[in-house]
């Protein structure tokens, strides 16, 4: 009971991080969520989890990597495929080699041995916190990735280096010939493991489903035990686990890709039960991280025989030393590259690109998981040398590693080119402004159909209008401007609704009277448009015309109501076609210029289309083209909430900005209840 308590309690932290967040957002996620998981083991009654690295292992890392190998884009992994692996392999071995003996140098207390086990792991950067930290500071595509390959590979050969260091620490032995060949065997094997079994798995399901087994919860149930089944059997072998899941995540992600017949259901349902399960493992890694850390602490501050500003000292030396070699490598790398000519699929970084490069390798929770598996004694039965000590220094590197990442990456990142003058307040206001209401655009745009058409036209020509009000774009003049550009737009609608009439007559499927009414009414409709003289004068001529005609036609008895009204299914169906004929005219019409006054004309007629469609409904019921428009209305208003918290999580824009925004926002979502 107490562990279930423990984990419901671990649970709610998560939660109270994400809404903290929303108050802090330029403290990252997982920075909130290891403060929350030391303040509540530091509490009377608090929670306390001994750290199972085995268990940490294949409960978090293994299914978290496994998902990073599925959605990480093979194409450009591909292409970043040198720099990744002198990051995964060449950074990590020479992170051993020269922090190891740094180390030892520096703390002659730990043999060297123990110094390459502490060096090793710190060398893998944390897949979760380089993932937390490259989206919020908005790093380059090509660096995100590289980061995001480099995070999935370092992991496993850091821990071989690792798993040899402390062999060689508790038995004294150690052969570099026999550990490299184990290397290269641990690694091959894991990688043609993964993808081996993963394959299994979904000739598994294909199998299941060629028997009529549909049950989306069954093969929801096969892809959530593949990555422990692959880390399981892979470890049991001998090989690397962790590359076998991610292996075996880029397999799924090819299989799905070729897959002939694609279930719309299934993936809906994958996507949404990944989502949890990632979001609840992600924040317990660093909530249990951050649970784990008093402990760790307390055990080297209230020991007499250690300087608590001299282990600080430490962590503060070798999380530099780790920076500096990082960033030594990456420079290197691109000048010897661009020695030999070679082309690079990220080009030449610049000195602060490497300098994000540098700071964006954090160290997380594999770090402090292999800290911990450093085992008690030696061979001969004596302690291990220094263990708590090598425990608090992985720690103090994590949290530095963190900080410094928060504090310094967001600066570093920010886009270089702009004026300060548009880093004003009133400047970043309507660039929001601009964004937020794109970004609704896009929203009822990708929700449009058939059904709603109508009413979504009407909503994104009023997004429009605001988007040219947000960018001073609606003075006096441009007002008159875009007035005269819809009364052009509703003559070419009408014109075009007068020569579908004439169709209609040639097909005989409008009479002479009818066909009188409808150009009637369209006279009147295009004299109310244009005020030109011969534009008057040829309505009245026809006009005229039309009363002449309208002599030779047979109307024996006067009609005991409107003709219009007693003819209503007719009218209806003129007006369907005629007003289609309009919105195709108008989008012959239309450009960039005249776009916004095109969309809010087309929307009238879609308007009336959407009625007339509507006319045999009962009347009692509400107006389908309002239930469209203010279900509409409300999608565009929570994607522009969701843009403004999104812009200030980012720190595009400040508290305040984000605050008038989301009054703005109010006073449209209230506008649009009432006029319901």
């Amino acid at each position: 009971m107490e562990l279930f308590i423990a984990v419901l309690a671990l649970l709610g932290l998560i939660g109270l991080s994400n809404v903290l967040n929303r108050f802090v957002p330029f403290i990252p996620i997982p920075l909130i969520q290891i403060a929350l998981g030391v303040a509540v083991a530091l509490l009377p009654a608090g929670v306390h989890l001994p750290l199972n690295p085995e268990l940490f292992f294949v409960l978090f890392i293994a299914p978290l990597l496994y998902n990073d190998g599925k959605r990480t884009p093979r194409n450009e992994l591909w292409n970043l495929r040198a720099p990744i692996l002198l990051l995964a392999l060449g950074l990590v071995f020479v992170t051993v080699a020269v922090a190891g003996y740094a180390i030892h140098w520096l703390i002659p207390t730990i043999p060297l041995p123990a110094a390459f086990a502490l060096a090793a792991i710190l060398s893998p950067t944390d897949a979760v916190a380089v993932g937390a930290m490259a989206g919020r500071v908005h790093l380059p595509k090509s660096i995100h990735r590289l980061l995001e390959g480099e995070a999935l590979m370092n992991d496993a050969s850091g821990l071989v280096a690792f798993k040899f260091a402390i062999a060689a620490t508790v038995t004294g032995v150690f052969s570099l010939t026999q550990a490299t060949f184990s290397f290269i065997i641990i690694a091959v094997g894991g990688l043609l493991a993964g993808a081996l079994m993963s394959f299994l798995f979904i000739r598994l399901g294909v199998w299941i489903r060629r028997l009529g087994m549909e049950d989306v919860t069954i093969h929801m149930l096969l892809q959530i035990l593949t990555p422990f089944v692959i880390y399981l059997v892979s470890e049991e072998i001998g090989v690397s686990g962790i590359l076998a899941v991610v292996a075996g995540g880029i397999i799924h992600a090819i299989e799905r890709d070729r897959a002939e017949s694609v279930q719309i259901k299934m993936q809906v349902v994958s996507a949404s039960t990944w989502s949890v399960i990632l979001f609840i493992l992600n924040g317990l890694v660093f909530v249990i991280l951050g649970v784990q850390v008093p402990d760790v602490l307390s055990k080297i501050f209230v020991n007499v025989s250690f300087n608590n500003f001299e282990v600080l000292g430490y962590v503060l030396i070798i999380s530099v030393l780790l920076v500096l070699l990082r960033f030594l490598w990456i420079y290197l790398f691109w000048q010897v590259n661009e020695w030999l000519r070679a082309k690079s699929a990220i080009g030449k970084p610049r000195f602060k690109e490497i300098t994000i490069l540098s700071l964006s390798g954090v160290r997380g929770a594999v770090t402090l998981a292999g800290a911990f598996s450093i085992p008690f004694v030696l061979q001969d039965g004596s302690p291990f040398p220094e263990r708590d000590l090598i425990i608090f220094l992985a720690a103090g590197v994590i949290l530095f590693s963190l900080i410094a990442a928060s504090a310094l990456l967001p600066v570093l990142a920010k886009e270089e080119g702009k004026s300060s003058d548009e880093n004003t307040p009133q400047k970043s206001e309507r660039r929001a402004q601009d964004i937020m209401l794109n970004a609704a655009i896009r929203a009822v745009k990708s929700e449009m159909n058939d059904e709603n058409k109508a009413a979504a036209l009407a909503v994104v020509s009023d997004l429009s209008k605001y988007i040219k009000q947000a960018t001073g774009q609606f003075t006096a003049d441009n007002r008159k401007a875009l007035q005269k550009q819809e009364t052009a737009i509703n003559l070419i609608a009408t014109r075009a609704e007068r020569k579908e009439i004439e169709v209609m007559m040639d097909e005989n499927a409008l009479g002479p009277e009818a066909a009188f009414k409808c150009d009637n009414w369209l006279d009147r409709k295009e004299m109310m448009l244009s005020n030109r003289t011969n534009t008057q004068l040829l309505a009245s001529l026809n006009e005229i015309g039309r009363m002449l005609g309208q002599l030779f036609t047979n109307r024996s008895s006067k009609p005991h109501q409107p003709f219009m009204l007693e003819n209503a299914e007719l009218f209806r169906k003129v007006k369907l076609r005629t007003s289609q004929a309009a919105i195709k005219a108008i989008r012959a019409h239309m450009n960039d210029s005249n776009r916004v006054a095109a969309l809010a004309v087309i929307s009238k007629y879609e308007r009336v289309i959407a009625k007339l469609r509507a006319w045999n409904q009962d009347k009692t019921t509400e107006d389908p083209f309002n239930q469209d428009k203010l279900e509409l209305q409300m999608l565009a208003i929570q994607e522009q909430r969701n843009t403004i918290q999104q812009l200030y999580e980012n720190g595009e824009i400040t508290r305040d900005v984000a605050a008038r925004l989301r009054r703005y926002i109010n006073d449209v979502e209230a506008t649009a209840l009432k006029n319901d």
